[in-house]
């Protein structure tokens, strides 16, 4: 085979490697990232727009602590699957395909949601909203094929940190803007209002962006229907991570059924068991079909990663953005509930914490590229696990600007590993770098879903503490087995030539 460097801004031209990262531009690289990170922002803004209004929808439905808890699990639950889907489709098809049409879809989702007439089509509404969460991972495979390995940290924090704050913007213009709009459908124009801006952005976005640099080459993965694993026992691995997947899901149906909050008859909990063990069994299936030639002839070196790496950063990411998706859907009742705090200034506090992602998420990015993906990574869960022990200790007697500090340190710590995260997802297979981002963000999602149905049958103290103890056994397999990504990895063109991406 022939050997070649890679061109262009992530394939190693000399004059983008050697540019410096200037925020305040329009041009080139920077412009996708912009562009980008205003698709994710807005996706965000639709996916959590619920949330500060929660309580205003919780008096016009009459709904019950219960029925609340439905709606917030509800909204984590459907974008498990969805990463995993849209993470192979955008590495099929492309990022700006694929973010266009989620955005624009969203867009009428979220209409649906903001004129629904009942608690089911509330339910269902949501349900599908969870679908834009997917929208983050179109993004890391779009900046990942813009910038090189030595920029991959700071810009992938960018992204993702100040696509974050979308989930903020809600939180801070949503209530003062029902008010303002006023009357008994104040917060259902606000909510069309978003609905209205992601469709218009999604069309905007389809014409002004492309999915690599010019002469650059979009990788795709060779097959079709799972990530391509490099050893039987990685195989193993990747069936063994792709159970709690599903076993999230069938976790949201117990939730629900008679078991829980009967909001499911048994007939229809046990279909649901019985398609969610269905679809696994067909993943399963998949994953075999396009791994079984590792078990006639060994992969070379050149091609070949390492899977735990993708396994230890999955159950990163379900600390990480688990924790993030569960304290940004719980916070604003959170302050009202426990400091009597009305519901605009409840909400305005509660942004607080993920307005942290606009330097955190960033800062953990850039952590990574100056000491090393694992150090990073260490250093920021050693921070997790004691500021969320810390946040379990908070009472009614503290004083609020306390408990928002408490907050701020948590965010602090739990953004930057996201950001921290995401710097080395792109650099394990770029062929598949949408994959893997997509199994990644979806544990995310497997956090978010576990630890809000964790804090519907514990108090919020003991809630905090479940995720302090998590993030410390995730802290321990990362010092075990987590490895430093060094030198290069191998994609194979068209014509038989090797390209070489580093990593390091």
């Amino acid at each position: 085979m022939l050997f070649a460097e890679e061109s262009q801004y992530v394939n190693g031209d000399s004059t983008a490697m050697s540019q410096k990262l200037n925020l305040l531009s329009f041009s080139g690289n920077m412009r996708i990232l912009h562009t980008t990170w205003f698709a994710f922002f807005i996706s965000f803004m639709v996916w959590f727009n619920h949330a500060p209004l929660m309580s205003v929808i919780r008096e016009v439905f009459d709904l019950s602590n219960q029925e609340v808890s439905v709606l917030l699990i509800l909204n984590v639950a459907l974008t498990i699957p969805a990463r995993i889907i849209v993470g192979m489709m955008v590495d099929s098809y492309g990022p700006r395909r694929m973010f266009s049409g989620i955005l624009i879809v969203s867009g009428f989702l979220c209409l649906f949601f903001a004129w629904a007439q009942t608690f089911q089509q509330l339910a269902l509404a949501r349900f599908l909203l969870g679908f834009v969460g997917a929208g983050f991972v179109v993004g890391i495979r779009m900046i990942g094929e813009w910038f090189p390995a030595r920029q991959t940290g700071f810009a992938q924090g960018i992204y993702g940190g100040w696509g974050n704050f979308g989930s903020a913007a809600s939180a801070i213009i949503l209530p003062s803007l029902a008010l303002w709009l006023g009357g008994e459908d104040g917060w259902r124009y606000a909510l069309t209002i978003t609905a209205i801006i992601a469709t218009a952005y999604g069309i905007f976005y389809y014409f002004s962006v492309t999915d690599t640099p010019k002469g650059s080459t979009y990788f795709k993965p060779k097959k079709v229907g799972g990530m391509e694993v490099t050893s039987k026992g990685d195989l193993v691995l990747y069936l063994l991570m792709s159970m709690p997947i599903y076993a999230a899901l069938a976790l949201l149906v117990w939730k629900l059924s008679p078991s829980g909050m009967a909001w499911l008859n048994q007939q229809t909990s046990y279909i649901a068991y019985a398609s969610i063990l269905a679809v696994y069994l067909y993943q399963a299936l998949q994953i075999y079909k396009v791994n079984k030639d590792i078990f006639n002839k060994p992969v070379p070196d050149l091609f070949r990663y390492k899977f735990k790496q993708v396994a230890i950063l999955d159950l990163a990411y379900m600390v990480t953005f688990g924790s993030e998706l569960a304290l940004v859907s719980m916070l604003p009742l959170f302050y009202v509930d426990q400091f009597a705090l009305s519901p605009v200034t409840a909400g305005l506090l509660a942004a607080i914490y993920p307005v942290m992602n606009l330097i955190a998420r960033p800062g953990g990015g850039v952590l990574s590229d100056k000491i090393g993906r694992k150090r990073s990574l260490t250093l920021l869960f050693t921070g997790i696990t004691v500021t969320f022990f810390i946040l379990g200790q908070v009472n009614p007697n503290w004083a609020v600007p306390l408990v928002v500090l408490c907050t701020i340190l948590c965010g602090l710590f739990a953004k930057g590993g996201s950001g921290a995260v995401y710097a080395m997802v792109p650099l394990i297979q770029r062929r598949m770098t949408g994959q893997v981002a997509g199994m990644v963000g979806a544990y995310g999602n497997v956090g978010g879903l576990t630890f809000l149905t964790v804090l519907s049958f514990v108090s919020p103290q003991v809630f905090f503490m479940v995720i302090g103890a998590t993030a410390g056994l995730v802290l321990l397999l990362m010092l075990l087995f987590l490895q430093e990504p060094k030198g290069q990895t191998a994609e194979v063109l068209e014509d038989g030539t090797v390209q070489l991406i580093d990593v390091t």
